[in-house]
């Protein structure tokens, strides 16, 4: 069976799934997904997809094939780039990695939870970063070469193993490597509520960033773009401090955003059906929601950066990027009217997988 007829019969048993209790559901999801993943890994598509030149666009002097591309933890350790090259996607993102190599979450016997609510276009997830290390995985970054002109970026983050000082200097190091190995940007993860605490990252941004500006940013041996990417959560309040702050310190672009931790808030958008099992996620294991819940979330959030951005103009060439929620030509049609340059997709990309496979951008950016 192929990985595509597999997508689809899980879309078609979901509706039976969501009457079973909650964590055999959630303990079959977790195990189905890592299984899924790894005969995704496996799979090379037949033919290549090249989107038409006018999809294309040139940020920080890279060019991008489309607009839309994987968003970070999709492809924790570099699998799949020629997968993804092949499909169609504008760029390819790896990570998010950590210096030290990370076995993830675990409660309850199960592994890296995660599940998803079909009928509500959404998912849960609690994984903990688990990847090889940024130690091992820019070796792999370095072989991957550039299939079809497809830029490849890494998401990045200090490991929650270490504290303050020695985690930072790791992360420093990791962004090397990274650069060493040839990768076309960067993208810092500044907010991770997956990790064992279920909390983002700790206080402190701005002498976080200070540093990495320091000991990184002022040292780049290219133009290697860095990207911060924030969560969804965000407080629109709080637009201003951060722009102002990246803008200063010479970064090259913002993400808006990453899961997010607003259960009350999301679980209106979650069918009632599926309800059951979206408790007992949030109220067992925390970790975050990602999904069509997002949407207006992540178009809010990056539409007022990119009219901040616009009315301060910073020195430098800055991006705004949108994650969360991006499933439909009328989500891609959207951020481009607000001025937003890059969207990133995770669970979106794999509810299309399940009705396209290999054809996945070809048939959203087909509309275009």
């Amino acid at each position: 069976m192929n990985i595509k007829t597999l997508a689809q019969w899980e879309h078609v048993l979901a509706p039976f799934i969501a009457h079973l209790p909650a964590k055999m559901v959630i303990s079959n999801y977790s195990q189905s997904r890592l299984d899924f993943l790894k005969k995704l890994t496996e799979e090379i598509p037949t033919k290549a997809y090249q989107p038409p030149e006018h999809l294309a666009r040139t940020l920080w002097g890279i060019r991008f094939r489309s607009s839309i591309m994987n968003a970070a933890g999709m492809f924790k350790n570099g699998e799949c780039y020629d997968m993804i090259a092949m499909q169609g996607a504008g760029a390819y993102l790896g990570g998010t990695g950590t210096w030290n190599a990370r076995k993830g979450n675990e409660k309850e016997n199960i592994s890296l939870p995660f599940v998803a609510y079909r009928k509500s276009h959404a998912a849960s997830n609690w994984l903990g970063l688990p990847n090889n290390g940024d130690t091992k995985n820019f070796l792999h970054a370095q072989t991957l070469g550039k299939m079809l002109d497809c830029p490849i970026g890494w998401s990045v983050m200090g490991s929650p193993d270490y504290e303050s000082q020695e985690k930072m200097n790791y992360l420093v190091s990791s962004m090397c490597l990274y650069q060493n190995a040839g990768v076309d940007f960067l993208e810092i993860n500044e907010s991770c509520p997956n990790t064992e605490q279920g909390k983002p990252q700790d206080s402190n941004l701005a002498q976080r960033l200070q540093y990495i500006k320091e000991h990184f940013l002022e040292q780049r041996s290219r133009r290697l773009p860095v990207i911060v990417k924030f969560s969804n959560d965000t407080q629109k309040e709080q637009l201003p401090f951060l722009l102002d702050l990246l803008f200063s310190l010479g970064y090259d672009g913002v993400n808006f955003g990453n899961t997010s931790t607003q259960y009350a808030l999301h679980r209106e958008k979650i069918v009632p059906p599926e309800q059951k099992i979206y408790d007992y996620f949030t109220s067992t294991f925390g970790g975050g929601v990602s999904g069509r819940p997002l949407n207006e979330s992540s178009l809010e959030l990056a539409s007022r950066a990119v009219e901040y951005r616009n009315a301060g103009y910073p020195p430098q060439e800055f991006h705004v990027i949108r994650t969360g929620g991006i499933e439909t030509l009328a989500d891609l049609q959207a951020s481009a009217q607000a001025g937003i340059s890059l969207n990133q997709w995770f669970t979106g990309y794999f509810e299309n997988f399940a009705y396209y496979g290999h054809d996945v951008y070809k048939k959203l950016l087909s509309l275009l």
